[in-house]
């Protein structure tokens, strides 16, 4: 403390250095006073700045205690971390181990359920059931969740494996299933409508007694825009009226390609004019052969019918029928024949002039089938004549190209052959029906003059 005064006191003189020397009436006993009060000034600060030093130096003691006691905490809790770390991990392993050993069980049915899942999707992506069972706003559909399983590298998830499940389980019970439903179908114009439609199982669709389509890249049913025919429509119509008991029912196993390709199958009508000129001519000889045969058949029915009831009377001989013209020629001018040479004479004549009328057309008939072959094979030339053009004018032997030629070729074959074979048949209808009356002819002519033969040796 004694140093502290020596230390003001100096102070004090040093400041009042330059005032004695400024005003030298000042008096030693103010100079003192002035000391004396700035030494207290000088202590009054000092005393403040140590009291506020005190208190810096107690708040950092408190500071420093707090950041101790905080840093004992927080190494405190790195230690329990630490330790709950350790145990952790140790779980995180066992969990792993378990995990692994598990994967190493399932991983047999991961595999099998990812393939499953692949070949699914193609199935229920190609299968109509999909336009009556959609997928709910904002859930993806049931191709998307196969192929999405197909394709993960994890296992799937319990809700993915039900769902998964579920639309198998549907999709194997409703393909045996006959349901009625309402859907928007495409119609042929364009425009989509909804319709009450009748599937069976995922086979075939019908609606307004027309054939559905199963469209897999837009999801729709459209009208088949060639039908069956009037035969297989009505056994749609009749599928679709129906509310009970079993009916008739078009299944295609192919899920649709079938019903398309027979859809597109040309009819007779079509395959004709395929054979364009050469096709018609045939069909127009074949149409002539068959009209002629057709008369010619009524002809021998009758005559034959004609003939038979003249056999139960002979003994009045009618003009309607060969046989009884050739009893009338035997007799003549109403009396017996005077020798056997002129009875045999009359017969022959009366005979031969009926054959004609037997074997008419038949010779024509033979003719027509010689000629459609022939004519089928002039066909067949222009079609592969316009076949080699195709192949010449594009440079390449598209088949495509070459399709329209070879058709005509084959179309006009068959033509050809499809007129021969038939007329073959009905010419030898004709010739056992015309041999058939004319052996009745002869066998009456041959009894006729063995009577005559007889009578002449008596006499």
């Amino acid at each position: 403390m004694n140093l502290r005064g020596l230390v003001l006191g100096f102070g004090a003189l040093c400041l009042l250095v330059p005032a004695v020397e400024a005003t030298a009436a000042v008096s030693m006993g103010e100079l003192q006073r002035q000391a004396q009060q700035m030494r207290e000034r000088e202590a009054k600060i000092w005393s403040q700045r140590e009291a506020e030093q005190r208190a810096e130096m107690a708040k950092q003691e408190q500071m420093a205690t707090d950041a101790v006691a905080r840093r004992n905490r927080a190494e405190a809790r790195s230690n329990s971390l630490s330790a709950e770390f350790d145990q952790r991990s140790e779980r995180i392993e066992e969990m792993r181990e378990l995990l692994h050993q598990y994967q190493g069980n399932l991983g047999e049915l991961f595999g099998v359920t990812r393939q499953v899942a692949g070949d699914s999707a193609t199935v229920l992506n190609q299968s109509l059931l999909t336009v009556q069972f959609p997928a709910a706003e904002g859930e993806e559909s049931r191709e998307e969740l196969m192929r999405r399983i197909a394709a993960a590298k994890e296992l799937p998830s319990f809700a993915e494996l039900e769902r998964m499940w579920f639309e198998l389980q549907r999709e194997m019970t409703e393909n045996g299933k006959v349901r009625r439903f309402t859907a928007d179908v495409k119609q042929p114009d364009g425009t989509v409508a909804p319709a009450e439609v009748v599937r069976v199982g995922p086979f075939t669709a019908v609606s307004d007694g027309n054939y559905l389509a199963y469209d897999p890249t837009q999801n729709q049913l459209s009208v088949m825009p060639r039908q069956l025919g009037p035969r297989r429509t009505g056994i749609a119509e009749d599928l679709q009226e129906a509310t009970e008991g079993h009916v008739k029912a078009l299944v295609d196993p192919s899920r649709g390609p079938l019903l398309g390709m027979v859809a597109e199958r040309p009819n007779l009508v079509e395959r004709i004019q395929h054979g364009e000129v050469v096709g018609y001519v045939i069909v127009l000889v074949g149409l002539i052969g068959a009209l002629n045969a057709l008369g010619q058949y009524i002809y021998l029915f009758i005559t034959r019918a004609s003939v038979a009831a003249q056999l139960r009377n002979l003994s009045n001989p009618n003009k309607n029928n060969p046989l009884g013209r050739v009893l009338l020629a035997f007799r003549g001018d109403g009396k017996e024949p005077s020798s056997a040479e002129v009875a045999e004479l009359r017969l022959s004549e009366a005979v031969l002039r009926e054959v004609p009328k037997l074997q008419r057309f038949q010779s024509f008939l033979r003719l027509l089938v010689a000629a459609g072959p022939l004519l089928g094979l002039v066909g067949t030339v222009i079609g592969m004549i316009i076949t080699f053009h195709a192949i010449t004018a594009s440079g390449s032997s598209d088949p495509k190209l070459m399709a329209h030629g070879i058709g005509q070729a084959m179309i006009a074959t068959v033509l050809g052959l499809g007129i021969a074979i038939p007329l073959l048949f009905l010419n030898q209808g004709l010739t056992a029906l015309s041999n058939g009356i004319t052996q009745i002819l002869d066998e009456q002519s041959q009894a006729l003059l063995a009577d005559q033969l007889a009578q002449s040796t008596r006499s």
